[in-house]
């Protein structure tokens, strides 16, 4: 089981996991975001490759469109 912060809220999984794992278990599209893991801003062409730990700290945001 590993503990991880995302947006500021405690959350537990099973295992780690790589970050497109993560965006698919939280039902995000990975193409709407932008994901700082550990206070480092992660290309996107990366997310399948990053992966999340025991008591890592993520902040996703959402981009919306609208007018």
């Amino acid at each position: 089981m590993i503990n991880v912060t995302i947006n500021g809220d405690a959350l537990k999984f099973e295992s780690t996991l790589s970050l497109d794992e993560l965006l698919m278990k939280l039902d995000i599209e990975q193409d709407k975001v932008a994901i700082e893991h550990n206070r480092e801003i992660v290309p996107k062409s990366t997310f399948h490759r990053v992966q999340v730990a025991d008591g890592d700290n993520l902040e996703i945001v959402h981009f919306i469109g609208g007018g």
